[in-house]
Order: structure tokens, then sequence, then C-alpha cells
């Protein structure tokens, strides 16, 4: 017994320690699933060497940003041409370009309202092509210059460029009426005096009808002239360019024009009055 107790001694902490270790052509014990994966977490988070880097730097190709970029100015593009032409067109094929879009209409604000001359305001009657297209309603003068062809010589409102004929817009005599004198239109919409119809009235009651016709007649002119003032005033392809200088004492320095022809032909008799035309 004493010999078999001193064969078998104990073990240091040293010898206990090593015990542990497996030997490595022994086996070796398997792993759990956390050791397992914490292994692969730290393998991943391992930075990459340099020369992978390098690698990657040489596979960057820059077409797909430039694809980016190009697709972004296109519908910014789109999207402007929209707003700009108030839904007009997504592409920029605007028929009349807004006046903020026009050189010549910048250089108007600039300097301001024009004031011309009838005489100078002739040599704006589309005769010579490095001069703009001008006309005048009202005393007011617009550039028509988009509309060359209507405007413009051999257009058939060629006879409204390059003077005011507020007249001729109310008339409708292009050729005869190029002025800007209203006088004496109203007598377009006034009725002819007949002797036969006229005796249906006392001389009190004709007298109170013919002032009441007359204020009929100029309500029409105004309004006829203000259609086409508003028309002028409120199209954006015809700039506003100044005023007409007229002189002083205008227009009564001038002789009154006699209705043209074509207005005279529109005048017609008084109706008799229903009453009478019952009776009879």
């Amino acid at each position: 017994m004493a010999n078999d107790s001193s064969a078998v001694r104990r073990r240091t902490p040293e010898e206990t320690a090593l015990s542990k270790v497996p030997d490595a052509a022994g086996p070796v014990e398997p792993e759990d699933e956390k050791t397992t994966a914490s292994k692969a977490a730290i393998k991943k988070s391992k930075p990459r060497r340099p020369k992978a880097k390098i690698e990657d730097e040489d596979d960057y190709t820059p077409w797909l940003d430039v694809l980016r970029v190009i697709t972004f100015l296109f519908f910014a593009s789109c999207g402007l041409s929209y707003l700009i032409s108030s839904g007009e067109t997504f592409f920029w094929g605007m028929k009349e370009s807004p006046n903020y879009m026009k050189l010549d209409w910048w250089k108007s604000k600039l300097r301001g309202p024009l004031y011309l001359t009838p005489a100078e305001l002739a040599a704006f009657d589309g005769s010579d092509p490095s001069k703009p297209i001008y006309l005048a309603i009202n005393g007011t003068i617009y550039d028509v210059s988009a509309n060359a062809r209507t405007y413009g010589p051999g257009g058939s409102y060629q006879y409204f460029a390059g003077c005011d004929a507020s007249r001729a817009y109310v008339t409708g005599c292009f050729a005869e009426d190029r002025t800007p004198d209203m006088r004496g239109v109203e007598d377009m919409y006034l009725p002819l005096d007949d002797p036969a119809v006229d005796r249906h009235w006392t001389k009190a009651q004709l007298n109170e009808l013919r002032a009441a016709e007359r204020e009929e007649a100029l309500r029409r002119v105004y309004e006829g002239l203000l259609h086409w003032v508003n028309f002028f005033a409120n199209n954006k392809k015809y700039p506003f360019v100044g005023y007409v200088r007229r002189p002083d004492g205008w227009p009564g320095t001038e002789p009154v024009r006699r209705l043209c022809d074509v207005a005279a032909s529109q005048r017609k008799p008084r109706e008799i009055p229903r009453k009478e035309t019952e009776g009879a």
C-alpha cells in the first residue's frame, strides 16, 4: 500500500492547467452556437486589406451617377416648363414665350414708355423689316411684331399698323377710318329720320326719344372700342410700347369726319310704336 500511494501523487496546479489544453493531434471538443456566431462577427468586422480597396476603386464607373444626374435634370426641366407655360407644355414648346423671357420686353421696361407722334408712329408700319410693327388704339401703342403675317404688309389687318385707327375698329372701314377721331361714330347706331314714321310722336316725345337714342348709340360705341382696347391690353403676344403724342387742342383742330359708307348703310328708320301698329 505504501508503494501504491507513493506512485499516485497529487498534481501541481501547473499540471492541472496544462491538462485542460487539448493536444494538437487529439480530438477538439465541438464549439457551441454562441461561440461560432461570435467568431463569425469578428471575422466580418475585420478591416479589408488595402489591396481589396484598390481593386474596388478600379472597378468603379461614373456612368451610373451621370445617368442619375441627367434623369434629374430632365424631370426638373419638364416641371419648370409646365409651370412657366401654365400647363401648356412639358418640353418648352410654347406657342408664345412669356414676356419676361423676351429681351425686347426687358428693354422696354428699362427704358420706360415711348411717346411717338403720329408721323413717328407711321415709320413702324412693317414696311421696314429692321423695325418692329407698332399699332395704337385709343392712344396706347403696342408691338404686334409677333403677328407680322396679319399686321404686316399684305396682311388682313395691315391698315392698323403704324397708326391709331380706333375709329376703324368700330365702323369696320379699315382703309377709310385710319384715325383715332371718334366724333360722329355714334351716328351709325342712330335711326334715320322719316317723316312718315316720326309723325307717330309729338315734337316733345320725338326730342326725348332722340336723346335716349343718342345715349344708347354712344354706349354702343364705347363698348365696341373697349372690347378692342382690352383685347390688346390683355394679349401677352403684344407688349405695351408707349403712347401717341397728340398736338394741343386735338381733335378740335380737325374737321369732323363723315360716316363711312359701310357704317352709314347700317342705319334704318325708326320703328313705329307697337300700339300704333296694332291700332292701324
